[in-house]
């Protein structure tokens, strides 16, 4: 999952709490669990912890897990732009090799809020710093018979992404979308799947 988007009209006081479901495509269908919790300070910031992970046959043996906090930085009118900083640990595996991962996402959105919709454009960076490999046996009898397991650094490697968010809210609910392009960190190529989207749903209290 790209963008773990909130709502800017939930950084009020009185929405402290807010928990997040989400649906999307990224590499494959995803969903998502968070949740959020707003800082009583003079700078508008909420802490967050999102998990993730693909639909499919096995449940919970790929995942992502990101921590960290999204922050509105400018406010002038309608118009909002926010800052979003994470750590993320993920693991991915297949008949070959399983892949630990420790990275790190920056992410920022712009927009115009009015106080039951907005509209935005977003952009972030998210970057494998470290990761494990440890390959199965028929990667060895097969492929490459000495390969080293171990962790790798440095980068194994990093995607940029862009593109637009939207949202509306009723009440203490909020429902989003976002979509846009993937690519990687040399900005030449893409991913197999060059695009991601989601739909989110908020409850805040």
């Amino acid at each position: 999952m790209q963008a773990q988007f909130v709502h800017a009209n939930t950084f009020s006081p009185e929405n402290k709490h807010i928990v997040h479901l989400n649906l999307g495509w990224d590499y494959g269908l995803v969903y998502e669990l968070g949740y959020s919790y707003r800082l009583s300070t003079k700078l508008p910031v909420r802490l967050q912890a999102f998990y993730s992970f693909p639909s499919g046959s096995t449940a919970f043996d790929d995942f992502k897990t990101k921590i960290g906090a999204q922050a509105r930085v400018i406010q002038s009118g309608n118009l909002q732009a926010h800052l979003g900083l994470y750590g993320i640990y993920r693991q991915f595996e297949n008949p070959l090799v399983q892949l630990r991962n420790f990275g790190s996402e920056a992410r920022a959105m712009i927009g115009y809020f009015r106080p039951r919709w907005f509209v935005g454009g977003e952009i972030g960076f998210d970057k494998a710093i470290v990761t494990q490999f440890k390959h199965e046996g028929i990667f060895r009898d097969n492929i490459y018979g000495d390969v080293k397991d171990g962790w790798y650094q440095p980068s194994t490697g990093g995607n940029l992404y862009y593109g637009i968010q939207a949202g509306y809210s009723f009440k203490k609910n909020s429902v989003l979308v976002s979509m846009g392009e993937v690519r990687t960190e040399a900005l030449d190529t893409t991913p197999l799947l060059p695009a991601y989207f989601k739909l989110g749903y908020q409850r805040s209290f």
